[in-house]
């Protein structure tokens, strides 16, 4: 049970986190919409990189991009809450029940592992050069994210069985 109870409560932390992201990028929309901005736009980049055609200043990309990162958060939330609620019900049961109510829960930190690795730190990061600007820089938290969600996805992924504490 304790077992059991770890990965509730690592995903119920991974839940409130993205909860909290789009409540935040909802309620003060400029200071995340601003990160996007530099980060597209490539306005703080080493000088004379010679990447700068991948820029994108058109502020419709810029809102399209923000907009597809907030809906992408909103899936993963409703998604881990969605899948938190199925292993709290399922968490006496026997184990091969538990193990079959992961699916959503799984779902819901592949997403946000992938938000972390293709949208921040290949696209962000690699296309976009991100790691070159001293102020719009997000690899590190995204770095720090992946690693957090990785570590609850891989205790979760660990097959339950009854005879665990």
């Amino acid at each position: 049970m304790i077992t059991r109870s770890a990965k509730l409560l690592l995903l119920a932390g991974v839940a409130l986190y993205y909860t909290l992201v789009v409540f935040n990028n909802l309620t003060d929309f400029n200071s995340n919409y601003e990160f996007i901005q530099h980060v597209l736009s490539m306005d703080s980049t080493s000088p004379g990189n010679h990447g700068m055609w991948r820029a994108m200043s058109s502020p419709g990309m810029h809102l399209l991009f923000y907009w597809l990162i907030i809906v992408w958060e909103l899936i993963t939330a409703i998604l881990a809450w969605w899948g938190l609620w199925n292993l709290v019900r399922a968490l006496r049961r026997p184990a091969n029940a538990f193990n079959a109510e992961k699916r959503l829960a799984i779902m819901a930190l592949t997403l946000s592992l992938l938000m972390w690795l293709v949208a921040f730190i290949d696209v962000g990061g690699e296309w976009f050069l991100m790691w070159q600007s001293h102020t719009w820089n997000g690899q590190e938290e995204a770095f720090r994210m992946f690693v957090i969600v990785g570590f609850a996805m891989l205790l979760i992924l660990q097959s339950d069985d009854d005879t665990q504490a």
